[in-house]
């Protein structure tokens, strides 16, 4: 797993550098990269994904709106209904928390997976964060990953598998795992922290966007 997360990376960097399949439009423009955490599927490993989320703001545009870049470049994935949904509702809670109608804005997300295609919300609050970071103009903290839902209002839900996730992490290098307030009440929450004191990674635990939003980034 460190070693096909190395190589993931080094595509990362590589296909960062050919941006255009993001378009670009006049006026300001973020980008901003996020780590998810998935599963591969039932009962096998974990796995970290990256988000690029750019941010335009388009002049005489009639949003806030959220387009998918699914081309299969440098280890570009296709996502399911249910992943989009997920990134809708986390446009949704950044303009809920934020105040901001987002009239001008057009957020394009590109997923970059080991597999061809990811599904879930379980990415949706570091879809989320990434888009305010692209908004506010933080930058996101590189030993950090969140595995949260988001709702439209900005409150950060519970995920499965967060075991195998807590220890994809790890061995990705991430000392530090931010998840949902109520994840304690989930049944797998004792393996997480099992994996997660003997991984030595730090768990947070948070309620909202907000919260999430100030653990994650650097301002």
């Amino acid at each position: 797993m460190a070693k096909l997360t190395a190589l993931f990376r080094l595509l990362f960097m590589l296909t960062v550098a050919v941006m255009p399949t993001i378009p670009s439009y006049a006026g300001s423009s973020k980008i901003v990269s996020v780590p998810t955490l998935g599963v591969l599927g039932e009962d096998l490993p974990g796995v970290v994904n990256y988000i690029l989320v750019q941010l335009d703001h388009v002049a005489g545009h009639s949003g806030p709106t959220v387009e998918f870049n699914e081309i299969n470049l440098g280890g570009g994935s296709v996502v399911g209904e249910e992943w989009k949904e997920g990134a809708r509702r986390a446009l949704r809670a950044v303009t809920h928390t934020v105040g901001d109608s987002g009239h001008d804005w057009l957020i394009t997300i590109k997923n970059r997976s080991v597999t061809s295609l990811t599904d879930g919300m379980s990415a949706s609050a570091a879809v989320a964060v990434a888009i305010m970071a692209a908004y506010r103009g933080d930058v996101i903290r590189s030993e950090v990953a969140l595995s949260g839902q988001i709702t439209p209002d900005g409150r950060v839900d519970v995920v499965g598998g967060l075991p195998v996730k807590i220890e994809a992490a790890a061995n990705a290098h991430y000392r530090t795992i931010i998840v949902s307030r109520d994840q304690p009440l989930t049944p797998d929450w004792v393996d997480a922290t099992d994996v997660a004191s003997r991984k030595r990674v730090q768990l947070i635990q948070v309620g909202t966007l907000d919260e999430a939003y100030q653990a994650m980034t650097i301002r």
